[in-house]
């Protein structure tokens, strides 16, 4: 992380408690589950990754400097950093990007131009991550925005276990499947979470 986008310098952040989404534990709400079946926005899987950073980049604070921007450029070309957009028409309106490495995906950032897609971003992650074979979502933090999704906080050496586990485990592939629609979002979730 860097302290803003002025400030050259990158540091690693390793929390005493570690904000994670677990993967059956989305909380899906009545009226979400309403809009995401409607379909508003169109997801799609890699098709404008920098975008998706420069949305999450544009607002009043940000932590994405220059280098760490570039920095998930190369990621990106390397396969590593993806990100699911939300499109209204050819207005890329939000999103979600990270890292992925081992069964574990590191959420970076989400940034939201029209009401829910923020939301609706995260839940198709949430599933296609869970198709794919990934087996922990890394937050980094938790914000009250993540809590009513269902985030929660681990204690550090419990998640180092968790992040040991998913990257022993083999390699998870998010391209290995195209993400799934809107109506599959929405009966994976209320399958394998707890719905409020």
């Amino acid at each position: 992380m860097a302290e803003d986008a002025g400030d050259d310098t990158v540091f690693w952040v390793d929390p005493r408690f570690r904000g994670i989404l677990p993967l059956d534990g989305f909380r899906l709400s009545r009226s979400l589950a309403r809009t995401i079946r409607k379909a508003p926005f169109r997801a799609s899987l890699d098709e404008a990754f920098e975008g998706v950073v420069e949305g999450c980049a544009d607002r009043e604070t940000t932590w994405i400097n220059p280098t760490i921007f570039d920095g998930y450029r190369k990621l990106h070309a390397m396969g590593r950093a993806h990100s699911i957009e939300l499109w209204e028409g050819e207005a890329l309106v939000g999103g979600v990007y990270g890292v992925t490495l081992g069964r574990a995906f590191f959420g970076e950032s989400m940034f939201s131009r029209r009401r829910d897609a923020s939301k609706i971003a995260l839940a198709t992650l949430v599933v296609h991550l869970a198709q794919t074979g990934f087996t922990l979502f890394d937050t980094q933090f938790i914000t009250k925005h993540l809590a009513t999704l269902g985030g929660i906080e681990v204690p550090r050496a419990r998640y180092h276990a968790m992040l040991e586990a998913a990257l022993s485990d083999g390699e998870a592939d998010i391209l290995s499947r195209p993400l799934p629609d809107p109506h599959s979002v929405v009966q994976f979730i209320t399958q394998t979470s707890k719905r409020e």
